[in-house]
């Protein structure tokens, strides 16, 4: 139930974007920090948020998660502006970052081998569920209520995680080898994401003049340098050790990560909204086209757990990634005026399920094998915040077809664009699979 917050609010957010833009009087350009300033402190806040659980306890931060996000949860809903709204998304994503890698955590540091694949696959179908139900039901509240009271769906599903976690989760803590606490890297790294976000997002503006956003990128592309430059010379007491990036298996499963899930991320976002303001589809039928993505992932990941605990993760990774990229390519297909959606629609988007349904759960269950209990916390939230910056650049990539919807005819064309960048980085995150992830041995 915790988990699934983080997942619900970026699916249901996405479904009242275009609603949520014009009662808050939302430039074009703008648009996509609606989901940035969400995602933007979640995945670079998301290895401190690992750290803090490793060193005081793993339940206590998921606790302390869950108090922040349903708190922001209750800010968003009451937002009376755009910068109101802004901070409380921030707000949310500081709550995920402590309490998504700490639900992970608690579960790898509990079960090892093929129950741990059982665990983290029945994790990923209670999120998948969530998910499928978030966007129906968000979707309706938009189109009867208003989009605010989605974020107060939160309430009670936080409500219910606090008290399951305080009746019948045991604290866990790494005292030996816990993952370092490093306050320095976590903030130039947010301060360099966020500068390089707004970067992409200000270069989207149609007419506006890109010295400021030549500026921002330079600034956070030295910032980044800067927090590398840091995470080296800490070495081992690093939030991100450079060793780990020693074995060809590790980088690849983080370049897949990074492109598998910025693929997706994109097409989240992009598609209810194409749907609601080119298509004029109401907003639950936009969150009801995307259905199959959570369902199938549901369904697949617990058998796919077990899969990859016995055979090992590279082919059911490698073959996922490129049935992502052939769903991706045909959305590329869908006619502007007159889609309908057994024939344009849902063929795509099966195929998107299902390649992600083969994905998710080797995907942890590969990353989080990669290392000791000690270090789960550590793995899960690096893989978790690969992910989350992903989506951040995706979302800032799309303020370029944002900014088009004036027309349907240009919105049209940056939308056919984006989703075959979507489809090639699919297929590229397919030959990390093959090239970087070592086969299971014997």
């Amino acid at each position: 139930m915790g988990s699934s917050l983080a997942f619900i609010d970026g699916s249901v957010v996405n479904v009242a974007l275009p609603a949520l833009a014009v009662d808050l009087k939302v430039a074009a350009a703008d648009l996509s920090w609606t989901i940035n300033a969400y995602l933007l402190p979640l995945g670079a806040l998301i290895l401190l948020g690992g750290a803090l659980g490793d060193h005081f306890g793993r339940r206590r931060f998921f606790q302390i998660g869950l108090l922040t996000f349903t708190v922001a949860s209750v800010g968003c809903a009451a937002a009376p502006s755009v910068a109101w709204l802004l901070a409380a998304r921030a707000l949310q994503g500081l709550g995920a970052a402590l309490l998504m890698p700490n639900s992970l955590a608690l579960l790898g540091g509990s079960f090892t081998g093929e129950a741990r694949g059982r665990a983290i696959g029945t994790w990923a179908a209670a999120g998948a569920l969530a998910g499928a139900l978030g966007p129906i039901v968000g979707g309706w509240l938009v189109d009867t209520v208003g989009w605010r009271t989605i974020f107060l769906l939160n309430v009670p599903i936080a409500a219910g995680a606090a008290y399951l976690t305080w009746r019948y989760v045991e604290e866990r803590k790494e005292l030996q080898g816990a993952t370092p606490l490093d306050g320095v890297g976590a903030g130039l790294v947010t301060v360099a994401l966020g500068l390089l976000t707004w970067a992409l997002t200000k270069a989207s503006e149609a007419g506006a003049g890109h010295s400021a956003s030549w500026s921002a990128a330079l600034a956070g592309s030295v910032l980044l340098g800067a927090f590398l430059w840091h995470e080296r010379k800490l070495g081992s007491r690093a939030i991100m050790p450079f060793a780990m990036f020693s074995s060809s298996t590790f980088v690849g499963l983080t370049l897949l990560t990074f492109f598998l899930y910025g693929s997706l991320g994109g097409l989240l976002v992009l598609l209810p909204f194409f749907l609601i303001r080119i298509l004029t589809w109401p907003a639950i039928a936009a969150g009801a086209a995307l259905l199959p993505v959570p369902v199938l992932i549901g369904l697949g990941s617990r058998f796919m757990g077990k899969v990859a605990s016995r055979q090992g993760a590279r082919l059911p990774l490698a073959i996922g990634s490129g049935v992502v990229g052939a769903g991706l390519a045909l959305y590329a297909k869908v006619p502007a005026n007159d889609a309908g959606y057994w024939l344009d629609i849902f063929p795509p988007t099966l195929l998107v399920a299902l390649g992600m349904g083969a994905c998710v759960a080797p995907l942890t269950t590969a990353v989080l094998s990669s290392v000791d209990a000690s270090h789960v916390g550590l793995a899960s939230g690096f893989n978790s915040a690969v992910a989350r910056i992903a989506g951040l650049v995706a979302t800032a990539l799309l303020g370029f077809v944002f900014a088009r919807q004036e027309s349907s005819a240009s919105f049209m064309v940056g939308f056919r664009m984006a989703a075959w960048i979507g489809a090639g980085s699919a297929i590229l995150a397919a030959g990390f699979a093959l090239y970087l992830i070592k086969p299971r041995g014997p």
